[in-house]
């Protein structure tokens, strides 16, 4: 679903790495292409259309771009693009957000922060996708509104043990992030985390954080986090903040998987309308969201292993988008970039 602004470039993108994939390794992918969010508005007068659903729900995985875009941003309108994306999340049942943020040692000087900051960052926020303030009950008259945010204990414990499993199979360190000292649904997240890390994971080394706290530890001591789990607007609003020490947002894939092997794969950016059609987007997030799409919902581990390989080695010899540039780096556009690509797969 190629979405709305740069949604078209950078998933057509993601196409022609998956199709050269297919043809490297010896497998047939049948895509099928939907409508979502603004461009469905205009040709259905829906975000999410009744066939864009039924394709999804067919489709052993499924490929987003972004949606949105200022045709769509007046946010009293009745029908707006992300009602589209929050509606798809809940049909799918796909409850745990994946984000990595991995900064390779050839963009450090792309980011705002201290290279000594940079150094060794490797951490997976795993952001609970279903639950909170966004699906919660919402109200309001001319003086008043609410947005009531909600989270039931089986909601926690699920997105916990996927954040926990994953800290097993890396550096076994787990951070529980929420804002316990002024928020109910935090105080029940608190004690559910440290209850089931207990009783399932005793190996585990688990942290406790306040938001505002891991906001800023993020930034000052980000090589120190592991795994990150936490509940859906934290999740949202931290994983912005850190694709900073990356350099751009514009490098960060994400995967929102449930309990089966069919995932959603998205690029964490927006739909950027300011540079829509121009070619100088940044794939480095969709050709990565492709990665984790193979590696989680087809189980071809070494295929995604060296679509991540291809792009590393694109960056280390210079090649570069716009918006991660540096020096004297050659700046490519969206087409170069993946061509690049491309050719240093198999």
């Amino acid at each position: 679903m190629p979405g709305d602004g740069i949604g078209p470039e950078v998933v057509a993108a993601g196409r022609r790495v998956l199709e050269r994939v297919a043809q490297s390794y010896g497998h047939r992918f049948v895509c099928n292409e939907h409508l979502i969010g603004g461009a469905a508005i205009e040709a259905h007068g829906d975000p999410l259309p009744p066939d864009t659903i039924a394709s999804c729900q067919e489709s052993d995985a499924v490929l987003l771009g972004a949606v949105g875009g200022p045709r769509w941003s007046d946010p009293n309108a009745s029908t707006r693009p992300e009602q589209g994306l929050l509606r798809l999340r809940k049909v799918l049942g796909v409850f745990a957000n994946l984000r990595p943020v991995k900064v390779l040692a050839e963009l450090v000087d792309a980011s705002p922060l201290k290279s000594s900051i940079l150094s060794g960052v490797d951490l997976v926020v795993v952001r609970e996708l279903t639950g909170g303030i966004y699906f919660g009950e919402k109200s309001r008259d001319e003086t008043s509104a609410s947005d009531v945010c909600t989270y039931h204990t089986h909601e926690i414990e699920r997105i916990v043990r996927v954040a926990a499993l994953l800290a097993t199979q890396r550096r076994g360190k787990l951070c529980s992030v929420d804002k316990a000292n002024v928020l109910e649904t935090s105080r029940l997240w608190r004690d559910v985390t440290n209850r089931l890390v207990a009783s399932e994971f005793p190996e585990i080394d688990l942290e406790t954080l306040l938001v505002d706290a891991a906001a800023m530890h993020l930034l000052s001591r980000p090589a120190e986090f592991d795994v990150i789990v936490t509940e859906n607007m934290f999740g949202d609003i931290l994983t912005d903040e850190a694709s900073m020490l990356t350099g751009s947002l514009g490098m960060l894939p994400s995967a929102s998987l449930g309990d089966t092997q069919r995932g959603l794969y998205e690029p964490i950016h927006g739909s950027a309308p300011d540079i829509a059609g121009k070619g100088i987007a940044n794939p480095c997030g969709t050709i990565a969201s492709v990665a984790m799409l193979l590696r989680h919902s087809l189980a071809l581990e070494e295929e995604a292993s060296s679509v991540e390989a291809a792009m590393t080695k694109v960056i280390s010899d210079g090649g570069r988008t716009a918006d991660i540039a540096t020096g004297n780096n050659k700046v490519l556009t969206t087409d170069e970039f993946t061509e690049l690509l491309i050719q240093q797969l198999p």
